[in-house]
């Protein structure tokens, strides 16, 4: 079991620590509800420093990063991030990613920490020939988000650079909590705005604690990984392990936006015939209809209680009160306002087809 650089912190702070990815890492402080309601309303920090950092660069680092993702990373300038995935030879998913422009010839790559080594060896088999300089520097680099409506308030007395001109999905390598050269990105996984901290491991503890300093006037508290997700549920966001995997295509799981057909990619040509003929079964978001908690794995069924497909992650959500989810349906049964039922014990509980996100500012 990996500790990230600010685990004891954790601890001490009373947090509820689980193994996730590897990591010791803590899921919750305070509770669930309390924590996710802090990001919406406030300010909250979390420690997500066991995601992987890889950094390619060289003349060839751009044909690389255009061979195993499927969005076009020949938009990007320097300074500027771009969601993206990697598709298998099969049709699924290796991972989603985050790719940042760095240099001219330099970018960096943010992935699931559960799937940093499977990454490495995926990206690795397609270098053979294009050879790009490749480092994997996930062991020597944390990562916090700082989240919230009232994270650039709080965070700006901290930093020379003007948080809150930083657009989404843009980035400034500058001075932050006395350290001189940090990533200050804005791609955020809450929905509820903010930004995130890349710096070195033996430099996060004097961030982290600087960042509680500066925010205690805005009631900043640390939050953990269950509160992460039931966030980024509420906007509808894909998870990892959930809602993708190495067997679910990007048309499926609705990622056809950051699928860009201009280019040859890896299994490109099939994921565009998908696309033209159109999938058989598609990821949807739905809100129960009736009290209940969905839960993956439960069963979705139609009205005569026949199975159709099956929840891949869903929660009681805090900001709305009542249950929601995504999941695989066929595609008859994706339209939104479309009637469904899901199996939670022996009950069939009654839902709603929505289009996400859940939560709206």
């Amino acid at each position: 079991m990996k500790n990230t650089a600010l685990s004891k912190i954790h601890e001490a702070l009373g947090a509820k620590m689980v193994p996730f990815a590897g990591y010791n890492m803590p899921v919750s402080y305070e509770g669930v509800n309390a924590e996710h309601l802090t990001v919406r309303s406030g300010v909250g920090v979390f420690d997500v420093s066991h995601m992987g950092e890889f950094l390619i660069s060289g003349p060839n680092a751009l044909a690389l990063i255009q061979k195993v993702t499927t969005n076009d990373a020949s938009k990007l300038v320097i300074g500027k991030a771009q969601y993206s995935c990697m598709p298998n030879e099969t049709g699924g998913i290796v991972d989603d990613l985050i790719v940042y422009r760095i240099k001219e010839e330099q970018y960096l790559l943010v992935v699931n920490a559960s799937n940093i080594d499977k990454d490495w060896d995926h990206i690795s088999e397609y270098n053979t020939l294009i050879k790009a300089e490749m480092r994997n520097i996930s062991d020597n680099f944390s990562l916090l988000a700082i989240q919230g409506p009232k994270a650039v308030s709080a965070m700006q007395s901290l930093t020379s650079v003007e948080l809150g001109s930083i657009p989404f999905y843009s980035f400034k390598v500058a001075d932050f909590a006395g350290v001189d050269y940090v990533i200050i990105s804005a791609t955020g996984y809450t929905g509820s705005g903010g930004f995130e901290i890349y710096c070195k491991n033996e430099e996060v503890e004097q961030v982290w604690n600087k960042v509680m300093e500066a925010g205690a006037n805005f009631g900043i508290k640390p939050i953990g990984l269950a509160a992460r997700d039931t966030l980024r549920l509420e906007m509808g966001y894909c998870l990892y392990g959930n809602d993708i995997d190495d067997s679910t295509s990007p048309i499926e799981a609705g990622l056809g936006w950051i699928t860009k057909f201009e280019k040859d990619f890896v299994n490109s040509t099939a994921l565009a015939k998908q696309k033209e003929v159109g999938p058989k079964r598609k990821l949807v978001a739905f809100e129960l209809d009736e009290r209940g908690i969905p839960r993956q794995g439960y069963d979705i069924v139609d009205e005569k209680g026949t199975k159709i497909g099956n929840v891949t992650s869903g929660t009681m959500s805090p900001s709305l009160e009542k249950g929601i989810g995504l999941g695989y349906v066929p595609v008859d049964f994706s339209k939104n306002g479309t009637k469904v039922f899901i199996k939670i014990r022996k009950n069939q509980v009654p839902a709603t087809i929505v289009k996400p996100p859940f939560y709206k500012k």
